[in-house]
């Protein structure tokens, strides 16, 4: 079963940032658990949005230009396995971010607004197996995440040119979750719970300046669910959903006095197939599906609504090393940015892209 695993775990890493709804980047994947011996991994990937949109009236000559920034991925992890029953396994992420930046001087709704955010985690996860057919895992999250914001355009009206800065701050949260295999024909059913994280940011606003005051928000709770099963020889059959509770995500810093952060949950969908094409390469290709919502009024801070996407990957592995690629191409839904109260659509994004790419090396050891 392992010699699949690492062409799977490619696509995960390719998955996330350029097209997931919310801020999510990684998928938060448990994929490493799952493999044998004692093991260690390191993966990069790069994700290259096209996101471009068009004002809409009475400045239907303004255009927004790219305002998706192309952005790295990186990760690790390391498995130990203390026993046939009971491992222990340790995963980096950047689970969370945000790379939006319109251009001053291009929209006249939006030009000049930004939104960055970056995250790093550290997960230690127990995982212990009854026998060979249950097992349940666990353990902690240690996250941190800091951000800065700029709303600048027409559409901010007494807004216009407001920026806030959240220092770096960290936090915990836990895992929990457990699976049912039947390894005769790698078959595998698991579920993982993560929890919400709150995270307490030193705020800085530039409408009241030199006070710094406390902003509290969440990032999501999220479920995974994956599967997979053999249907033939050297055929595994792959599908996963994730639900991530993006809705809790608030932003409302207190010089400002609004939401700057308005986000909807997700349901994400893949399936997909894997295939050994000889003792030492497997390839893979995965669908990737996220509904659009039926309010397809956005914040110009993630102004997409759902996602088609294909990935394919391709694995070579040779004696206790496994070395692996993937490429992503998703189809981002059109969207229209919005502000205000009620809400007032100032831009039309459609006919928008990305592209993204992984690498990962894997050592059994």
């Amino acid at each position: 079963m392992k010699n699949y695993l690492m062409a799977t775990a490619t696509l995960a890493l390719v998955s996330g940032g350029a097209s997931a709804g919310g801020l999510d980047r990684t998928g938060q994947s448990m994929g490493i658990i799952f493999e044998d011996g004692n093991y260690l991994e390191l993966s990069a990937g790069h994700a290259s949005p096209e996101l471009s949109g068009q004002d809409l009236a009475p400045f239907t000559t303004s255009s927004t230009g790219n305002v998706g920034q192309s952005f790295n991925q990186f990760a690790a992890g390391l498995r130990y396995e203390f026993s046939d029953q009971l491992s222990f396994s340790l995963i980096y992420d950047q689970p969370w971010g945000s790379d939006i930046s319109y251009a001053p001087g291009g929209s006249t709704y939006l030009g000049g607004t930004q939104a960055f955010a970056n995250s790093d985690a550290l997960t230690g996860i127990l995982r212990y197996k009854f026998n060979e057919n249950f097992s349940v895992h666990g353990g902690l999250r240690y996250q941190q995440v800091d951000g800065n914001i700029t709303l600048s355009g027409l559409a901010y009206g007494p807004l216009n040119g407001y920026n806030v800065s959240l220092g770096r701050d960290a936090a915990v949260g836990w895992v929990a979750g457990g699976a049912y295999e039947i390894p005769d024909i790698a078959l595998r059913f698991a579920v993982t719970y993560q929890s919400e994280i709150e995270h307490q940011f030193d705020t800085t606003e530039n409408i009241a300046p030199g006070v710094t005051s406390q902003t509290t928000t969440k990032t999501p709770q999220s479920v995974n669910v994956d599967f997979q099963t053999g249907i033939a020889k050297d055929t595994l059959l792959l599908a996963g959903i994730r639900w991530a509770d993006h809705s809790e995500t608030k932003l409302k810093p207190s010089a400002a006095g609004v939401d700057l952060i308005d986000l909807t949950d997700t349901t994400t969908y893949t399936l997909g197939l894997a295939r050994r094409f000889n003792e030492n390469l497997v390839g893979s290709v995965s669908l990737g599906y996220e509904a659009e919502k039926d309010d397809n009024l956005v914040s110009p801070l993630a102004p997409t609504n759902g996602f088609q996407s294909i990935s394919l990957g391709l694995q070579y592995s040779k004696d206790n090393y496994k070395i692996s690629g993937g490429i992503r191409y998703t189809k981002l839904g059109d969207a229209f940015a919005e502000t205000g109260t009620p809400d007032v659509a100032r831009s039309s994004f459609t006919g928008n892209d990305a592209v993204s790419f992984g690498l990962k090396f894997g050592y059994y050891f």
